[in-house]
């Protein structure tokens, strides 16, 4: 695979709200290259998440496009776009988001479940395969409340990767976890993407996680201001 190849692209993309017009996102442009780590940074009500939302096709744009995988999006139907993004898209969220009856094993399994045709042999393989990777692989009976913060958004990257998509969308994943948490995350997240290749788009208010991937596009009022490499050798 040619790292100039874009996985996504945002060409003038606004979105407004409300009868009064307001606009969540001013003709955003943002080119995301296979296998990059990128990081939205910005103060709370700059368009980090709205920008997210519409990247993972949670939300549409009032206007301009968004080509993911090399399809146009907008010209999609509802149910088209419900079809990728359970397929090729994984989610990361601030709270975890797991199901409190299911167990780690069962949490992980949903998406392949609701998306693929895998026995159930074959479904398990794959989970424990990934609870190994993000070092959750003695908690699969556990329910999420027998879990720590840090343990359950290991467990809920585990999900998002699980039927390996193309693109991992993850909001503030460490705006609830505490520092040393924070930390293994961020450094989970670091190596997934090193060592598999996967392409990350985070939203963040740290400067430390900031700075974990390959660029730091910074947003302010709708608007994207700046975009800059974080690290050696990255074009």
């Amino acid at each position: 695979m040619s790292g100039n190849e874009n996985l996504l692209e945002l060409r003038d993309v606004a979105k407004t709200y409300g009868e009064h017009q307001v606009q969540a996102l001013k003709h955003v442009n943002l080119v995301v290259r296979k296998g990059s780590f990128a990081c939205l940074m910005g103060q709370s009500g700059c368009g980090k998440s709205t920008l997210l939302n519409i990247i993972a096709g949670l939300d549409t744009p009032s206007s301009g496009s968004v080509v993911f995988d090399g399809i146009d999006m907008s010209a999609l139907k509802d149910e088209e776009v419900t079809r990728i993004r359970g397929e090729k898209i994984g989610f990361v969220f601030q709270f975890f988001n797991l199901l409190s009856t299911l167990t780690v094993e069962e949490n992980v399994s949903l998406p392949l479940e609701l998306t693929t045709n895998l026995s159930h042999k074959a479904r398990r393989a794959k989970v424990l395969e990934m609870l190994e990777r993000v070092g959750m692989q003695n908690r699969i009976d556990f329910f999420p409340a027998q879990l720590s913060g840090g343990e359950m958004q290991r467990v809920a990257i585990a999900r998002a990767l699980v039927h390996s998509p193309r693109l991992l969308v993850a909001d503030e994943p460490t705006g609830n976890l505490d520092s040393a948490n924070g930390t293994m995350v961020l450094d989970l997240l670091k190596e997934l993407n090193s060592d598999l290749g996967q392409t990350i788009v985070m939203a963040t208010h740290s400067q430390e996680a900031g700075s974990c991937g390959d660029s730091m596009i910074l947003m302010k009022d709708g608007a994207i201001v700046s975009q800059t490499s974080t690290r050696a050798g990255s074009d």
